[in-house]
């Protein structure tokens, strides 16, 4: 993600009825359960602060999911804060996964820029591998590194590891993925945004192989990949600043494909703009066949902190994956395809 190229969509949750019994934050609503998504509206952590995790990603360890986002103050960034669920409801903020480092020599030091943070577990080294894109302080978009850090918790702390560029390759907006075999890929923009690209990870997950492999040049960015009953798909959005634009849905059978185009999945008010917002993540839902959610962000860059979440289903028509707008939902929705909004 560019910030002159970026954008995300935002969720929000119902408030419920049951508050806390701890007085609330500075800033912050009382604490309440809910069981509601609501897209795009404000959505709070069971403290009662708004949920701070943009671009991010979601991690299911046992029973218990992990969501990891960037950190944002009105306009800086301040690293990837790590919130826990296990509803994917009501957030607990466990607080900064990783922060920048105070050491000015850092390639994380204070003010670099560390975007779409996503998470895997390597069974082989038992660590929690975190991959983001890195900008170096100073540098505004010119490096377009791919940052790793490591962790012996989900929550952490994670340990900054490296930066580098995938195989000489410009990395920006970026995803991971591990297949049924395990074998684990870093998608990500690559050419000023002009192609996407995709790496298999060496078995440590700590770097990119030299099995590394141009999708498509469509300047696409804010690739999501997800994958049901041997197909392989893939979300991206195209490159429009701040501003919303039309999402692409692709396919393949294998992840370095080839990749068919299947046209826009979104459906319904505003989808021709994505609703708003950009894709993140597709995060399949545990214990329930072809549920996936769409996770995205909608950017408010006057103040990035206030930048809302969307999160919707994906639903299945005629064999492909469609997002249609709902204005409130919950996961009953995936019990029966014709659930209406609630």
């Amino acid at each position: 993600m560019q910030k002159f190229f970026f954008l995300v969509v935002g969720l929000g949750l119902s408030t419920g009825t049951t508050l806390a019994q701890a007085p609330a934050t500075s800033g912050s609503v009382p604490k309440a359960k809910t069981a509601a998504f609501r897209p795009g509206e404000l959505w709070y952590d069971t403290d009662g602060n708004r949920i701070n995790a943009h671009g991010g990603g979601v991690l299911q360890v046992g029973n218990t999911y992990y969501w990891y986002g960037e950190k944002r103050a009105q306009h800086q960034e301040e690293g990837v804060n790590v919130y826990s669920s296990k509803d994917l409801y009501n957030w607990k903020y466990e607080g900064v996964a990783l922060p920048p480092s105070q050491d000015a020599q850092s390639d994380i030091a204070a003010s670099c820029l560390m975007e779409r943070p996503k998470v895997l577990y390597n069974k082989k080294t038992g660590k929690y591998v975190m991959w983001f894109h890195l900008e170096l302080k100073g540098q505004g978009y010119k490096a377009a590194r791919a940052g790793v850090a490591v962790a012996d918790k989900p929550t952490g702390p994670f340990k900054y590891v490296s930066s580098f560029r995938p195989n000489g390759n410009m990395s920006r907006d970026m995803g991971l993925f591990v297949d049924d075999d395990g074998a684990a890929y870093h998608i990500y923009s690559a050419r000023e945004n002009y192609d996407l690209r995709l790496a298999r990870l060496s078995p440590d997950y700590l770097t990119a192989t030299p099995q590394d492999s141009l999708l498509f040049s469509k300047h696409q960015e804010a690739p999501a990949l997800f994958k049901t009953d041997g197909k392989y798909y893939l979300i991206t959005s195209g490159c429009t600043g701040w501003d919303p634009n039309q999402a692409s849905l692709h396919v393949a059978d294998r992840p370095f494909g080839p990749w068919k185009p299947l046209g826009d999945p979104m459906t319904g008010p505003n989808a021709k703009l994505t609703f708003g917002g950009q894709s993140t993540y597709v995060l399949p839902v545990a214990g329930r066949k072809d549920a996936f959610l769409f996770m995205a962000d909608r950017w408010n860059p006057k103040d990035l902190k206030d930048s809302r979440y969307l999160w919707l289903p994906v639903q299945f028509k005629d064999g492909q994956p469609t997002i249609g707008w709902l204005d409130q939902w919950n996961l009953n929705f995936f019990n029966n395809s014709s659930t209406k909004p609630l």
